[in-house]
């Protein structure tokens, strides 16, 4: 029955401005968090705030638990090579949802997808555009030298509330040879920023 009532007001919360990434993290449907179903989520959640780590099982036969939780984000470790954070961004006079999704490839490698608050996909392009080779290399760094060293990129993102401000990491270094990234690595800028202006991510 708590978990019912939470659940609603969870939903309630969402169609208002002010809803927090816990709400939709406890909303969103399950072809969001497929190892995950709602009772779940709400567990994670209780255990997080009553200050205990304890993880919840989740459908792969593994385990899930919160790591950190603020109004507007939520981050998950999914699996032991896997997490997840929810975002909410303030948009106007509405809200959009950004999910962040980071693997280990071992190089740790993220994508950011975006909602509406009712969980409906929207064009990711319209709030950020991924960086390719150019936006990753140095002034006066060697592109052709990159390329030719690593057919694509490896950055993971995490998204800050308090600066408003996306943080993509070069993971190169986690994925090729020490020897070649030594080779590679003065061409390549370590992070970009990206600042969210309330209508998509500008870089800085």
């Amino acid at each position: 029955m708590r978990h019912l009532f939470t659940i609603m007001f969870a939903l309630i919360g969402l169609g208002l401005q002010a809803a927090t990434a816990a709400d939709a993290f406890v909303s969103a449907p399950s072809s969001v968090f497929p190892l995950l179903d709602k009772n779940t989520r709400l567990d994670m959640l209780d255990y997080f705030r009553n200050g205990l780590s304890t993880p919840s099982n989740n459908l792969m036969q593994g385990t899930s638990v919160i790591t950190a939780l603020e109004p507007a984000s939520v981050k998950v470790k999914m699996t032991d090579s896997s997490t997840a954070q929810v975002v909410v961004l303030p948009a106007g006079s509405d809200t959009v949802i950004a999910l962040i999704s980071t693997v280990a490839t071992p190089g740790l490698d993220s994508t950011i997808s975006f909602y509406d608050k009712d969980w409906r996909p929207l064009d990711n392009g319209r709030y950020f555009s991924k960086p390719g080779w150019k936006e990753w290399i140095q002034p006066g760094g060697n592109m052709d030298d990159v390329i030719m060293q690593t057919p694509f990129m490896l950055a993971s993102y995490d998204y800050d509330p308090a600066s408003s401000t996306l943080t993509l990491t070069n993971n190169l270094s986690k994925f090729l040879d020490a020897d070649i990234y030594d080779m590679i690595s003065g061409s390549l800028r370590p992070k970009l920023t990206y600042l969210w202006t309330g209508k998509k991510f500008d870089k800085r």
